[in-house]
């Protein structure tokens, strides 16, 4: 059976040592009072809560799934789902980082996003339940009527109801442009809804009395392609003026989707048959409106492949220790057994450190995008909220297609520590592998975050943004120079940083010839992105731990955590050179294949 223990240490690390998050929200009215000891303790219980709570039913929602009554069109979650999920509102979880006027707890939100880490590595599947609730509240907090906030936010907030977003449907996948559900507007200012939506996570579940659906939608008079895309509010009860619940509405699930992972949420079918909604912001205005779920939502999915990278690594280093099999290449280490454990290999050292440097990586940028978001929301500068803003765009690709990336990597490594026994259910492994694949495919497939990378957020303002973050790496390079103990991070660092501006150039160059040098280079692009900006955060990690070490400090985390980043920098990082080859190889290779695809 797997295990989990919350990473609590190298959290507080990550927050307190690194990132100094309580100096930032000091700046923040709002938060200014929240001290180390308040997220300590937050965190803490939110650790008991996903380890002891929801960590036991990962794998009894993975055998189990989610059942669909036809007759009614109820699904029926499996066991212990819902009393998790009643546990989980009783004691504030959904309230954490809402806002205080819907009754939300208003912390900040890069503490809400350390919780969220924990119940993704202990549960994917029930996490996604209240994750896309979390979404759709932040999609009517932005863009509602004062009406609609005051009759969903609430609920929302407490838990009481959940949320999905309904996007896609059968013929368009991600180009939502050619979506066909239509909104008939009423005489009392409603509409009347009609489509067919797919993969729907979470569209229906018996965990909560009403689920509140976000639906794209055309208009009668609609402009073709995603102009023409407007955004409602359609709830699976109608809510009455007092909040109490009303009829059901005409929106159902069809079927459920056998996936290979995430068994446990139900990933729907969902019909709407007429089904009575709300307009949530301005006509065909509507996927800017949704943008605000759909980006929180891949910030989401990246801390879903965090969980998972967090969780597998824990298992494999667990299993190393104690599994013996042949002696070690150098001498028999352990002469009182018949084997040496195989965590004497240096090959499965390299599978268990690759998930650490990916875990840990992946959790400093995520804390730091985390508190990019609290500095937009929170600021009360404005040039510092259009400048995080700005940084949170840049980096969202990355989050959500380089961590998921990663993920795959390291949780098949992880799978690959256990020999035969990783293929095995009753371990674990396996189901964490299944689980990760889906991360790299929903919300945008990471090949759309790429050209969203490499087209919009770098070539879209000629690289703007990206030197913005550039000017991070020349500070902490300007700091650590002359210290030699730093060189062997601060020098490829600094060597990626200046190859990356001409890099670009060279892309964007060639693409005002031929857009198709965009579509072949930009997954290429997006990995070396990542590993310029893990680089950095490895960078400085490294330089804390080398600071502390030298104080004196004899706390064996601070040499893992070099030791880590001394890894990261000698195996990880130099695959930045092939991927810029590769890029260069342009288009042609690619497209210039008639003959192939005859």
């Amino acid at each position: 059976m797997p295990s989990y223990t919350p990473p609590l240490r190298d959290m507080q690390f990550v927050l307190h040592e690194v990132l100094h998050v309580t100096d930032d929200l000091k700046q923040m009215p709002k938060h200014a009072d929240i001290d180390t000891d308040t997220i300590a303790a937050v965190l803490e219980e939110g650790g008991k809560f996903a380890s002891e709570v929801i960590f036991p039913l990962n794998q009894v929602g993975d055998q189990q799934g989610c059942v669909l009554n036809r007759d009614t069109h109820e699904v029926k979650t499996p066991d212990g789902f819902k009393a998790a999920y009643d546990q989980y509102v009783q004691g504030g979880w959904p309230a954490l980082s809402a806002d205080p006027d819907y009754g939300g707890q208003g912390l900040p939100v890069v503490v809400n996003q350390c919780f969220y880490e924990m119940l993704n590595s202990a549960n994917q599947a029930w996490t996604m339940y209240p994750g896309l609730t979390h979404g759709a509240y932040e999609a009517l907090h932005a863009h509602g009527t004062d009406a609609q906030k005051a009759l969903y936010l609430p609920k929302l907030t407490s838990g009481e109801w959940t949320g999905t977003m309904c996007l896609t449907e059968p013929h368009c996948g991600t180009d939502l442009g050619l979506l066909r559900t239509k909104a008939e507007p009423q005489a009392d200012g409603t509409y009347r809804i009609t489509g067919n939506k797919i993969f729907i996570s979470a569209g229906e579940h018996d965990m909560v009395s009403n689920i509140v659906h976000l639906v794209l939608a055309r208009l009668p008079d609609a402009p073709p392609g995603s102009k023409g895309i407007s955004l409602f509010v359609v709830p699976k009860f109608h809510v009455n003026a007092d909040g109490s619940l009303g009829e059901r509405n005409g929106i159902y699930c069809g079927g459920l989707e056998h996936k290979m992972g995430i068994h446990g949420n139900a990933t729907c079918q969902m019909v709407l048959d007429g089904a009575v909604g709300t307009m949530v912001g301005q006509p065909n205005k509507g996927l800017a409106a949704m943008f605000v779920m759909m980006n929180a939502a891949r910030v989401g999915v990246g801390m879903q492949s965090l969980g998972l990278t967090e969780v597998a690594y824990q298992n494999a280093l667990a299993y190393a220790k104690d599994r013996i099999q042949s002696r070690s290449l150098t001498g028999v280490k352990e002469p009182s057994k018949p084997a040496d454990s195989i965590l004497v290999h240096p090959d499965v050292r390299k599978m268990l450190l690759t998930a650490r440097a990916y875990a840990e990586g992946g959790r400093a940028l995520a804390l730091h995008c985390a508190m990019l978001i609290d500095r937009e929301l929170s600021h009360p500068d404005e040039a510092v909220r259009a400048e995080s803003a700005e940084q949170v765009a840049l980096l969202t690709p990355i989050v959500k297609a380089f961590i998921t990336d990663n993920a795959w990597t390291a949780t098949s490594s992880c799978m690959q520590v256990f020999g035969g026994h990783g293929f095995i259910r009753e371990w674990g492994m396996e189901q964490y592998v299944r689980d990760a694949r889906i991360n790299m495919i929903y919300e945008g497939t990471n090949t759309i975050q790429s050209l969203d990378l490499l087209g919009r957020k770098v070539l879209g303002n000629q690289g703007a943004s990206l030197k913005k973050f550039g000017r991070l790496i020349a500070a902490l390079v300007e700091e650590a120079q002359g210290d030699e103990d730093m060189a062997e991070f601060i020098n490829p660092l600094a060597k990626l940083g200046q190859q990356m501006t001409q890099f670009t150039g060279e892309i964007g160059y060639k693409a005002l010839e031929n857009a198709d040098e965009v579509g072949a280079a930009a997954v290429d692009y997006l990995r070396v992105a990542g590993h310029l900006v893990f680089g950095y955060f490895w960078a400085r990690m490294a330089h804390v731990a080398l600071q502390k070490i030298a104080e004196g400090n004899r706390d064996p985390f601070y040499q893992a955590k070099l030791q880590t980043a001394r890894f990261y920098f000698a195996k990880l990082f130099p695959e930045t050179a092939s991927l810029m080859l590769t890029a260069r190889a342009g288009s042609g290779v690619l497209m210039e294949t008639e003959a192939v695809f005859a």
